[in-house]
């Protein structure tokens, strides 16, 4: 087995030396076609110089008479035509000519600001409130620990010794075939001719581009969101970015990259809000089914506040630096509503279960009152107590449960 897979090995690298010899033929081949082209352009220049400079009566008789001295015309335009420096792909730069930015989107705040000045009657806005507190929408007055949560929960599962099982999925490890490169080596030739264009040509727009990131200041997220969208639309027009950019050593990657990141947590975090606060409980569907619906949303609230709260405080001092909006990171901000939603999913699970026990939808009513109550217990934990009506919904499972810890 060995054996054959060297014999398709060295086949493998035969095959790619011959196709790199043909590449380089073909190379030569269209560098003698750009030396050609460019023959033909001297000429055509010369042609027309000589339109200009002699009389429109002596055209015919100039070409006739005086062919040497045409020909020397020709080498000496050549020789500096020679000189000149050449994109390397003439007929694809023709087309890309250097771009000129659409104008970035106006912040809410500037125009604010602008409608405020004109009005010089305007009276002064008054001092902002203090600093909320640390949780201030799960304040103590909405939101208190439960201890017969932690009390339930731990009888409950005294009585169940099963441990759950978590399979994780084998990473196949892909390895990739030579032949594959075959392909690679002959889209390269002209990737690199189009990146070098790019760099030769698009200089004074990359540096508008610049000074618009460098200059750039918000004070809402939503203008974040616009800039970048803008900014991404901009670039999309070369024909690799990162490979573009990195000749470009003054480009402010780090600022780019910190707005591209805010913005796409921001979105990710709200339409996570979003995607919970319009979950409803399918009363038509099967319990397990629906309690399992509950759960993934719950993991994936999870996963993603845990991420957000691992790299908040790196990030907040980026943001800090680059003048981009970090008062949403606290956990006055998002992480708060996102915590409301995990309680409004406690409730949901809370109530189908107790639902499903009243119904008998299930002869193992036992296993639904111990997943209620492992369920409420990870929320209290994760939000750091309940609210009113998460409360009385648990108080209700709290007096089922209790018959089943008899």
């Amino acid at each position: 087995m060995n054996k054959m897979l060297e014999e398709e090995d060295i086949k493998s690298v035969f095959i790619l030396r011959d196709r790199l010899s043909y590449l380089e033929k073909e190379n030569e081949s269209l560098k003698q076609e750009v030396l050609h082209l460019k023959r033909q352009i001297v000429l055509l220049q010369a042609q027309e110089s000589n339109k200009r400079s002699v009389p429109k009566t002596k055209v015919n008789t100039s070409i006739n008479n005086n062919g040497s001295s045409q020909e020397k015309q020709i080498v000496a335009i050549e020789s500096s035509f020679s000189r000149r420096e050449f994109p390397v792909s003439l007929a694809k730069t023709k087309d890309r000519m250097s771009r000129v930015p659409k104008p970035p989107p106006t912040p809410s705040n500037c125009l604010l600001t602008e409608q405020i000045a004109s009005d010089k009657e305007a009276k002064l806005p008054p001092p902002p409130p203090p600093p909320p507190s640390k949780l201030r929408g799960l304040s103590k007055n909405s939101v208190k620990r439960v201890p017969e949560v932690i009390d339930l929960y731990r009888a409950m599962t005294k009585r169940d010794s099963k441990q759950e099982r978590r399979t994780g999925g084998l990473g196949i490890q892909v390895v990739q075939n030579a032949r594959e490169m075959i392909g690679e080596i002959e889209n390269r030739s002209s990737y690199l001719s189009a990146i070098k264009s790019d760099v030769e040509t698009q200089g004074e727009f990359i540096n508008l581009l610049k000074n618009e990131v460098e200059n750039a200041s918000f004070r809402e997220m939503k203008d974040v969101e616009a800039f970048v969208k803008w900014l991404d639309e901009e670039l999309s027009y070369l024909v690799d970015e990162r490979a573009v950019l990195k000749h470009f050593p003054q480009w402010p990657e780090k600022k780019a990259d910190a707005m591209r990141e805010a913005a796409c947590s921001y979105r990710d975090l709200k339409n996570l809000e979003s995607e919970v606060a319009s979950f409803h409980d399918d009363l038509h569907q099967s319990v397990y089914v629906s309690l399992k619906c509950i759960q993934t949303l719950q993991d994936k609230l999870e996963r993603s506040v845990h991420s957000f709260e691992r790299a908040r405080e790196s990030a907040m001092r980026r943001y800090r630096n680059f003048k981009i909006p970090w008062e949403w990171m606290l956990n006055t901000g998002i992480i708060n509503q996102l915590k409301l939603c995990s309680m409004k999913l406690a409730k949901l699970h809370i109530n189908r279960v107790l639902t499903a026990i009243e119904l008998n939808e299930s002869s193992e009513n036992e296993d639904l009152m111990l997943q209620g109550v492992r369920f409420a217990f990870r929320v209290h934990q994760f939000v750091g107590g309940f609210d009113e009506e998460c409360k009385h919904a648990f108080q209700e499972l709290k007096k089922i449960g209790e018959q089943f810890c008899l």
